[in-house]
């Protein structure tokens, strides 16, 4: 969703990855670079529709319906590609919550607090496949904003990653792990839920499975993106995909696979060497992991882990408009990893800085000070009028901040 047009048809499969994006990251490819950020906007949506009002009877939910997602969110006007979203993904902490904390019963909250919204599967419209030269299907996934989602991410102990990579019955010590408190994350379900009772892992394969087949007898590519704990959920569900070859469609001869590919932004190490090994492995997966130099979120965690995939090394510390380029809020924020993305150049003495795509500086400082004062940008601009306060006819005020139509799950 890049303001910029994007790559010929018959180069889509490159620039997604399908020669490791050979001769495309050094110096970084004008069309690779504007590619990167669109999957980028994707990502940054799951932040941008979440709505952490601890007050909001919705908290924990997408601000926006799936009808009026991307217009919303600011990701239409000015963008050649389309797209709609077809499924909220609904992710559970696999945490254990005290009684203490729990909501007192379902009739008086939607939802417990440890099941949240999670991220989004989408679909490139009809006007749009001839621009990407494929029908595209996303999956976006949002990074750790509640309060159980980071007592998971310090969850790195191991664990066997042999429901994805369908390997049971093969001697335990070649079987890949993974961080345990992402692999909860993915497969954890919740029976009390209000919205999918299933894990985030099936709602995601049942629903590409249920896009690969309506769309067979077309083009297509599955693209799945996120930052920090996003991208580490996109990277289990990228493989998960390609094993369980929902990538494939059915009751078709000798059908195509889909190319699946993860652009990921800030994201920790997944799972041990034997992952690592695995994932090189699998023909129709590609990794593209955009690290900003001096975010300490890649490096974690430091013992038995592994990166995977094709790197993209940026540094912001090189752009002339950061306030603070080096603080760790701001190497890690993904409005700057996707300024870095536009303003990479690759000199001779390292890193520099040029806005090679017109990206507006005003999105740093959406939620933090990210940028100097001289550019005149409000600290924190990205929020609802009045907070979601909206007066009624008898002039009291009443929080509505959640929009909802026809087909919301609340109706």
């Amino acid at each position: 969703m890049s303001s910029n047009h994007g790559y010929r048809a018959n180069k889509w499969e490159h620039l997604m990855g399908r020669n490791h994006w050979e001769g495309l990251l050094d110096p970084l490819d004008i069309n690779l670079r504007k590619i990167i950020i669109h999957y980028g906007e994707m990502a940054q949506a799951t932040y941008d529709t979440f709505i952490r009002e601890k007050y909001s009877k919705y908290s924990g939910t997408s601000r926006y319906s799936k009808k009026n997602f991307f217009a919303k969110l600011g990701l239409e006007l000015g963008r050649p590609y389309k797209y709609r979203v077809t499924k909220f993904i609904y992710a559970t902490s696999g945490v254990e919550v005290p009684d203490a904390f729990m909501f007192k019963s379902l009739s008086e909250e939607p939802w417990l607090k440890n099941t949240n919204f999670m991220g989004y599967v989408a679909v490139a419209e009809d006007e749009s496949v001839r621009l990407l030269g494929r029908r595209d299907i996303v999956v976006a996934w949002r990074g750790s904003v509640k309060f159980l989602e980071w007592i998971n991410d310090f969850q790195f102990l191991q664990v066997s990653a042999s429901d994805i990579f369908g390997c049971q019955g093969e001697n335990e010590d070649d079987v890949p792990e993974v961080h345990q408190g992402w692999y909860s994350i993915y497969t954890s379900d919740n029976l009390l839920s209000r919205f999918d009772k299933t894990s985030a892992r099936d709602q995601v394969l049942q629903e590409v499975t249920r896009l690969v087949e309506h769309y067979k007898n077309e083009e297509m590519s599955i693209t799945v993106t996120g930052h920090s704990l996003g991208a580490a959920l996109a990277t289990l569900n990228a493989v998960d995909m390609v094993t369980k070859k929902v990538n494939v469609p059915n009751n078709i001869p000798n059908a195509k696979p889909c190319l699946v590919t993860a652009i990921v932004f800030a994201s920790p190490r997944v799972g041990d060497r034997k992952f690592k090994n695995t994932v090189s492995k699998i023909v129709n997966l590609r990794v593209l992991r955009v690290r900003n130099a001096h975010d300490i979120v890649p490096n974690y965690p430091l013992i038995d882990y592994s990166d995977v995939g094709d790197e993209l090394m940026i540094d912001s510390r090189k752009s002339p408009y950061l306030k603070n380029p080096g603080a760790v809020s701001c190497t890690h924020n993904m409005e700057v990893y996707m300024h870095g993305v536009a303003g990479l150049v690759q000199g001779i003495k390292g890193f520099e800085f040029k806005l090679m795509v017109e990206r507006d500086i005003a999105l740093l400082n959406k939620y933090r000070e990210n940028l100097k004062d001289e550019y005149f940008v409000p600290v924190g601009w990205w929020v609802q009028k009045f907070m979601g306060m909206v007066q009624q006819s008898d002039g009291s005020w009443l929080l509505m901040d959640r929009e909802l139509d026809e087909d919301d799950e609340f109706n």
